[in-house]
């Protein structure tokens, strides 16, 4: 540092004036007696005592009477900044009215003209223990409030990095108390009302508080909090506490809630479409016959050259027309009857009547239909019809999926058997797979697929105590499958 020769310098006079100025208790001791040589007028005020009253008092007269301030432990601390050079203690004086002074004191050695001494120099901490001692007191209670209830607390700064966590957050966010926690994203995603966010967004939100949710992503199942950040104002703004209560269960909740209004919905076009095909089959009946006695009556007055030909292509007409009006008919028993749930049906019998419509459906995609029976009976307590269904969208949907494919890879299997005390199906194919579980989402992937027919499904199964489940294949494709319980039967 370069010091101006044309700056006066400081004399003697100077600095005691500075020291007089200063609010910084100052104490000058001799090093040899430890006599009080000299105060200031800040230490006069503290102590309530002048310099001249100051200077002939002992240790005794001017400290706490605990014996941890006792005039010896006072004695060797000054000595020892002597000796030292330095030292430092915190020390209890007491005032002229007998007022206890917590201060925090440095002894530090300075050679005077007059040969050495000590000059200690002390501060009045009473306040800052004080708070000190609030905050313990508070820290307590929050540990006290975070063990005994399920309030979750962060202080975070104003870069999203955790400063501080109760024991309960440590818990359900998963992190170590004995390492640095590092920025809150690494724990889970921000929501602002229900939408992703990032943290800017939700600090600049929080003036001074903010509703906020977050969405742990290490926990094995999903965790849902929501509460409060606060921009603390006394801090500058630079802390932010964060309030957090587990709303998992209410979040589940709803999310159930959505997924059955949405099944309702699905439900409800799925009536109309079968309303729609029990009118269209009962409308198609009739126009059917007619056109097949029409055909039967030209076929019997052709005659000429052309009569065999024309009676070759009256007889298809009529053939294509009879397959159509049975197709009619079985739709119309098919859809037209609902058993009661208490009826026992035999689960492999079910399949075995779905197998018409499957093969129907399976030959004019050129899909194989491989089905593996069981060796007995697989007694249920169903709905015949309506598990008839399930058994009709699995297989439909894997024709679907396995048409787009070579030869080679256009085959279903259906399987049926009596495990677990269940009767099981199961329906596989070898397409795509499952991009994600169709009955926790969307019930369709497909590109013009309403989902209307694995919402029925899972309708139909859970209605009766059984479980539906879809799972990707080993290799290649897709199994769907559900069980129900199995019926009592007589002599088991």
């Amino acid at each position: 540092m370069q010091v101006d020769p044309r700056a006066p310098e400081l004399v003697t006079e100077d600095f005691v004036a500075m020291l007089n100025a200063s609010r910084m208790c100052v104490l000058v001791h001799d090093a040899a007696t430890k006599n009080i040589l000299w105060a200031n007028p800040a230490a006069c005020e503290m102590l309530e005592w002048s310099v001249a009253e100051l200077r002939p008092l002992k240790a005794n007269h001017m400290s706490s009477t605990a014996r941890q301030y006792d005039r010896v432990i006072g004695r060797a601390w000054l000595q020892d900044a002597v000796e030292k050079g330095t030292n430092s203690i915190e020390w209890h004086y007491r005032s002229r009215t007998g007022r206890v002074i917590p201060t925090e004191a440095i002894a530090i050695r300075v050679e005077l003209a007059q040969g050495p001494a000590v000059m200690v120099q002390f501060r009045d901490i009473e306040r800052e223990q004080e708070i000190e001692q609030e905050l313990r007191r508070t820290a307590s209670y929050m540990d006290a409030l975070a063990h005994r209830t399920s309030t979750i607390a962060l202080m975070l700064d104003r870069d999203g990095l955790l400063r501080f966590a109760t024991d309960t957050a440590l818990k359900v966010i998963g992190a170590d108390s004995g390492q640095p926690l590092g920025p809150l994203s690494g724990y889970g995603t921000l929501r602002l009302a229900g939408r992703p966010a990032s943290w800017p967004e939700v600090l600049e939100r929080a003036d001074p508080v903010t509703t906020v949710q977050l969405a742990l992503t290490g926990a094995d199942e999903p965790v849902w909090l929501e509460g409060s950040l606060e921009r603390l104002q006394e801090t500058g703004g630079d802390a932010l506490l964060m309030i957090l209560h587990d709303v998992s269960g209410r979040v589940q909740a709803d999310l159930r809630r959505e997924r059955e209004l949405q099944q309702e919905n699905y439900l409800a076009r799925y009536n109309a479409m079968g309303d729609m095909a029990m009118a269209i089959a009962h409308e198609l009946g009739q126009p059917l016959a007619a056109a097949a006695n029409f055909l039967g009556g030209a076929a019997r007055h052709a005659s000429g050259t052309a009569a065999e030909q024309v009676r070759f292509g009256i007889d298809s007409a009529v053939r294509q027309i009879d397959r159509a009006s049975a197709i009619v008919a079985a739709l119309r028993a098919f859809v037209g009857h609902l058993e009661h749930v208490r009826q026992v049906a035999d689960l492999a019998e079910i399949v075995t009547e779905c197998l018409y419509f499957v093969r129907l459906r399976a030959d004019a995609a050129g899909v194989d239909v491989v089905v593996r029976e069981p060796p007995g009976p697989v007694p249920v307590r169903c709905e015949r019809v309506l598990t008839g269904q399930v058994v009709l969208n699995f297989c439909f949907n894997a024709i679907d999926e396995v048409a787009a494919f070579g030869p080679e890879r256009r085959e279903i299997v259906l399987t049926t058997r009596a495990e677990g005390g269940e009767g099981v199906l199961t329906v596989e194919d070898w397409g795509r797979g499952l991009p994600r579980d169709p009955f926790a989402e969307s019930f369709t992937s497909k590109e013009h697929g309403s989902g209307i027919g694995l919402a029925l499904s899972h309708r139909i199964i859970t209605r009766q105590h059984g479980r539906i489940w879809a799972e990707p294949r080993d290799g290649a494709g897709s199994r769907f499958g559900f069980a129900l319980p199995l019926a009592e039967t007589p002599g088991t």
